[in-house]
């Protein structure tokens, strides 16, 4: 079928005509359900059965385990695709192949093959696929068509049981952790969304977490029992143990149900990003066990190495030091706080956030109004903002409710160029400026201080 060959569907002529073809199906917004995806697969000939998937889910910590997997694994010589979202800089970001973004021809291509079948499923009652199914779809094509990966590992956008990427059959899922984020659509209690994020645990797929809370490794467990999928468990089945901790890199010692291996050394900031290492080591030993892995341990230890993810605890500037890292929901937060007392030296902080409207916000700052000395409020460059001045009003609750907190500054200033200038001018040789909140924020002081350009940044 031709481009054109769908109720005269003219053929996109540029990439940049691609990117605002599939973003702009945004309106159709997020709607949870496979019947779409499904049916676009099968209008494609089902090209995802021809790979071998790591499902990633959970609530923090997906993307920098996908980036130690996607580093390892290239390491030991397999060609691999990652596909992730949100995107920080461009579009072609959430689709790589050996850590390469997507050619933009490639992409515009792969659109025209798309988009005769998207515009057929619109007009039946399903409706039009959305934004992230169009992007799924590409991504499936992308791997199955152009690159051939030996592994794809492959990040769920929301959730997990209802999520599009849940059309895949993996050779292995990951479920990093459970925490109160996105509850409005996944279900009030964590328990809820647990079983949300167990629905990509599939029929005799090993299953591998970094979930802690007994209620949810409960859910998490019983899934993996009911669908014949042996579990493994941080706490139970693996785990790690620092051995050296400094700022821009760690050493642990990963302990396992097969072996132990030590020392595994990580640039990534935070205990956390430990947590999140061990857990794509004990994938790899899971899929070495089962899947016939053949991965050397110094290949996995330079890989770890050499993992990189932008946006989380990624000190972008020197003088003054600013750091930026994405904690947008409550388990975030209290991860960046602990490792701005843990890891980094300073003698005043000064933090910047900004937020989205529909995110768990007095619960996120209270996490961090302990440890600053001026808070400036802002507003990211995206339409689900929270107003700066709303924000306020929850940190002013707060210092009601907690009288111990030691006195700091509020600025607000809606203006985020204007919040990053007055961050960078009160951040002195010894203070630490950091950025966070919503990525959409993120991605644009990002673009600002490294490259002095605007991001694309989006889902």
């Amino acid at each position: 079928m031709t481009s054109e060959g769908i109720k005269g569907t003219a053929a996109l002529s540029s990439y940049q005509e691609a990117v605002d073809w599939i973003t702009g199906l945004i309106p159709f917004g997020i709607r949870p359900g496979l019947e779409r995806i499904e049916l676009l697969m099968e209008r494609l000939g089902n090209p995802h059965r021809r790979l071998k998937f790591i499902h990633v889910a959970g609530t923090n910590g997906k993307g920098s385990t996908c980036a130690y997997l996607t580093s390892a694994l290239m390491k030991g010589g397999y060609d691999v695709g990652t596909f992730t979202s949100p995107y920080i800089t461009k579009f072609t970001n959430r689709f790589q192949y050996n850590g390469s973004d997507i050619e933009e021809e490639t992409l515009l291509s792969l659109a025209n093959e798309l988009r005769p079948h998207v515009s057929a499923i619109a007009e039946t009652e399903l409706g039009s696929p959305t934004m992230f199914e169009v992007s799924t779809a590409l991504a499936i094509l992308f791997y199955a068509k152009v690159t051939f990966p030996d592994y794809v590992v492959w990040e769920t956008g929301l959730g997990g049981r209802l999520d599009v990427t849940n059309i895949v059959y993996p050779v292995l899922s990951i479920i990093t952790n459970i925490g109160h984020d996105h509850m409005d659509r996944l279900g009030g209690t964590l328990t809820a969304v647990a079983r949300e994020k167990a629905g990509i645990i599939k029929p005799g797929v090993p299953v591998v977490s970094a979930a802690t809370q007994p209620e949810v490794v409960e859910v998490l467990r019983r899934t993996a029992a009911e669908r014949k999928s042996t579990f493994y468990c941080i706490g139970d089945q693996f785990g790690e143990v620092p051995l050296e901790v400094c700022e821009d890199e760690q050493s642990f010692r990963f302990e396992g149900l097969f072996r132990t291996i030590e020392p595994l050394a990580i640039k990534l900031n935070g205990a956390h990003q430990r947590t999140n290492a061990a857990t794509a080591v004990m994938g790899l030993e899971v899929l070495r066990q089962y899947s016939a892995l053949v991965l050397d341990d110094d290949m996995l230890r330079e890989g770890l190495r050499e993992a990189a993810w932008p946006g989380r605890l990624e000190m972008v500037a020197r003088e003054p030091r600013i750091l930026l890292d994405g904690a947008h929901n409550p388990e975030g937060a209290e991860m960046l706080a602990g490792a701005l007392k843990s890891t980094y030296k300073f003698n005043k902080l000064h933090l910047m956030m900004g937020m989205l409207e529909n995110k768990n916000h007095r619960d996120t700052i209270k996490h961090i109004l302990p440890i600053v000395d001026t808070l400036i409020l802002t507003e990211p460059d995206y339409r689900m903002r929270m107003d700066a001045a709303e924000l306020a009003a929850i940190v002013q609750e707060l210092c009601e409710d907690m009288p111990e907190l030691p006195p700091f500054q509020i600025i607000v200033e809606k203006n985020w160029q204007q919040a990053l200038n007055k961050l960078q001018q009160i951040t002195g040789n010894e203070d630490l400026g950091v950025v966070t909140g919503t990525l959409y924020l993120i991605a644009d002081v990002r673009s600002r201080v490294i490259g002095g350009s605007a991001a694309e940044k989006g889902w």
